[in-house]
């Protein structure tokens, strides 16, 4: 067993992890893990974390393998946000963390994974500790390419590029750590497009698959302005239904686990004014994750929805290539047969303005409509 078991489809980077942690000459103070979504960049940095820790290099059963893993490492901070941005205050006390000595492990650890979320001010607050990096800290930054970050920032790191990995490695995870039947991990792996996090979803949830059908057929069904704000609609009702789904149970276990800490009655019909205020303060930090998350998974189905065009696309040019979405090869065929691969073109491009304009702060509602009405069929 060893930390780098679940880091599927990645031994280039695996190998220059592993090395920098055995040979103390290839180490440097911080890195940047980049790739696409779904690539495993915060698996990969946990590992490397654990296996710095570890007095055996990362053999994954130790007590130091096993608590940097799953983030309770007392040298290990993670940076989960769960916000839109990392502002500029959470990255000064990141610094100040990083300044101390490690009190148990062989190395302080950062590990901010979703770097590309630093405001600038945030980033620039990091620049000096990247410039003049306390001995025994590491820094670790994940996100989707480098050029989410400032060119400052990145030019003091050291960079690991993640791949996506193959279907069936990530089926072969799937199938190992989760005990999912083989066949449905082969099938969640593809539809997911490799995205490990996502593919453990589908295989797991009937509701996430059924969602996922509703998103891949409505391109065979819009055919007039009705239709398409209509399936506007529905896109931003299954986000928000997906997010429902995530975050319900999430958000009841915080609240009683705060009640709980407050020593609190969690059946009084009303809290003193401090526990109030307590309780108020998370509902508010719950509201902006939900909001993240609602603006993650309209962007999760934008790309379900591109995936059927990829598909098109690939069988119009008779491409040698397996196709994501080969269950719903009726929608495939019906829009290769009705649209010109220019057109495709030309809806794969809607699709990708619609998710450059929601990244831009765009309502949803408004880029997914203005998005629908160019994907509409010829009657």
């Amino acid at each position: 067993m060893s930390v780098w078991d679940d880091v599927v489809g990645q031994e280039q980077a695996v190998a220059v992890l592993d090395r920098a942690v055995r040979e103390p000459e290839s180490m440097t103070h911080a890195w940047l893990f980049t790739g696409p979504p779904g690539s495993g960049r915060s698996n990969a940095a946990r590992a490397f974390a654990a296996a710095l820790q570890c007095a055996s290099a990362g053999c994954g059963t130790c007590r130091e393998c096993r608590t940097a893993m799953d983030g309770t490492h007392a040298d290990v901070t993670i940076v989960a946000t769960e916000g839109l941005s990392i502002k500029v205050k959470e990255a000064r006390e990141l610094v100040q963390e990083a300044a101390r000595r490690p009190s148990l492990g062989r190395w302080r650890v950062v590990i901010i994974e979703d770097a590309d979320r630093l405001t600038e001010q945030a980033a620039d607050a990091l620049l000096k500790a990247l410039e003049e990096p306390t001995p025994r800290t590491v820094w670790m930054l994940c996100t989707p390419s480098p050029e989410d970050v400032l060119v400052t920032v990145r030019s003091r790191t050291r960079a690991v590029r993640l791949r996506t990995p193959a279907a069936a490695d990530v089926a072969a995870l799937l199938h190992r750590r989760d005990g999912i039947d083989l066949s449905m991990a082969l099938y969640a792996a593809r539809a997911a497009q490799s995205h490990i996090g996502l593919a453990r979803r589908l295989a797991r949830d009937d509701g996430a698959r059924t969602r996922r059908h509703e998103i891949l057929t409505l391109a065979s069904r819009i055919r007039t302005v009705g239709d398409a704000v209509a399936a506007a609609a529905l896109i931003a009702s299954i986000a928000d239904e997906e997010g429902e789904s995530s975050s319900a149970e999430r958000d009841a276990a915080e609240r009683a686990r705060l009640l709980e800490t407050l020593g609190a009655d969690p059946g009084a019909r009303t809290q003193p004014p401090h526990i109030r205020s307590q309780l108020k303060a998370l509902e508010d930090d719950q509201k902006v994750r939900a909001k993240r998350f609602a603006r993650d998974m309209v962007d999760r189905a934008l790309i379900d929805l591109l995936s059927i065009y990829r598909d098109a696309l690939v069988s119009a040019a008779h491409a040698p290539v397996e196709l994501v979405n080969a269950d719903h090869r009726g929608v495939v065929d019906q829009l290769r047969s009705t649209l010109s691969p220019e057109e495709i073109l030309h809806a794969m491009d809607a699709i990708g303005q619609a998710r450059e304009r929601i990244d831009a702060n765009v309502p949803p509602l408004l880029a997914l409509e203005a998005m629908a009405v160019s994907l509409r069929l010829p009657r």
